[in-house]
């Protein structure tokens, strides 16, 4: 017995030295902490489930004659945007500046985790919630708005993967040029605000004119919307789907250089 409760704790720290128990750790820590931020509980669980609603009026408004898109192809891959936006990016924005205020960040710093990990660590529970969301969206169009079918399932999932991974990057950029979490709040509208509106969530890009529709494919969410909105449609042909796949990957490899040049761990003085 006395065996068994020494080796036990012993294989329990080993799990936690590892990049993905530190993680882990950290995780179970955060969403715990979540769970006690109403306001970023709320927006975070709520308006994703609420928006697709104003999404599908929308839709039924809009001419969709000729662009081979029906209203569910409008609004399953809005709602997913949504999700990413609301669940993903605006949640976490608070997370890391909050965290960054508590002094939370600066002291694990000082441990064995390492910065690629805080921040994973901190991100895993809101990009859980936004992967969840996006599988019962999914089924709640299927299910109400007769979508159907996939054409290019692969195309759908590569464009989610890639926005929960360009997501997390992005609100830890926001986070880092804010004083506050207040301001980290307003900080987030921007780009909140102009992915809502021009990035094929709200609008589908090809009802809009061409040269509008060129500048907003360059926003960090119309690649995953394009990718999520071809897969269901299987109008995206190789060659754009390399290019809007292109535009991901250059947004996050800027987010990348964006937070390892920016992030700030502390709070500023």
């Amino acid at each position: 017995m006395s065996t068994m409760t020494t080796t036990r704790p012993v294989a329990e720290r080993s799990a936690r030295t590892t990049p993905a128990g530190r993680m882990r750790s950290l995780a179970r820590a955060e969403l715990t902490l979540l769970g006690r931020s109403k306001g970023t509980l709320f927006g975070a669980l709520f308006l994703p489930l609420v928006m697709p609603f104003s999404v599908r009026q929308a839709a039924e408004g809009m001419d969709l004659k000729g662009t081979g898109l029906s209203v569910g192809s409008v609004v399953l891959p809005g709602a997913i945007g949504f999700s990413l936006l609301f669940a993903v990016y605006s949640a976490l924005v608070n997370v890391y500046a909050a965290r960054r205020e508590e002094l939370v960040l600066k002291r694990l710093r000082t441990g064995e985790v390492r910065d690629a990990e805080i921040l994973a660590g901190a991100a895993l529970p809101s990009v859980a919630i936004g992967l969840v969301q996006s599988v019962l969206l999914t089924a709640g169009c299927l299910a109400l708005l007769d979508v159907g079918a996939p054409e290019a399932p692969h195309y759908a999932v590569l464009g989610l993967v890639l926005g929960l991974a360009l997501w997390p990057l992005l609100a830890a950029v926001t986070a880092s040029f804010s004083r506050s979490v207040e301001s980290a709040q307003v900080a987030a509208m921007p780009l909140l605000f102009l992915s809502f509106f021009g990035s094929g969530a709200m609008v589908p890009l090809e009802v809009l004119p061409d040269p509008l529709a060129r500048v907003c494919e360059l926003l960090p969410l119309s690649p995953v919307i394009e990718l999520i909105r071809g897969g269901w449609t299987g109008q995206l042909s190789l060659t754009e789907a390399l290019g809007t796949l292109t535009t991901a990957v250059a947004w996050i490899l800027i987010g990348v250089f964006a937070v390892r040049r920016w992030f700030r761990w502390e709070p500023r003085r």
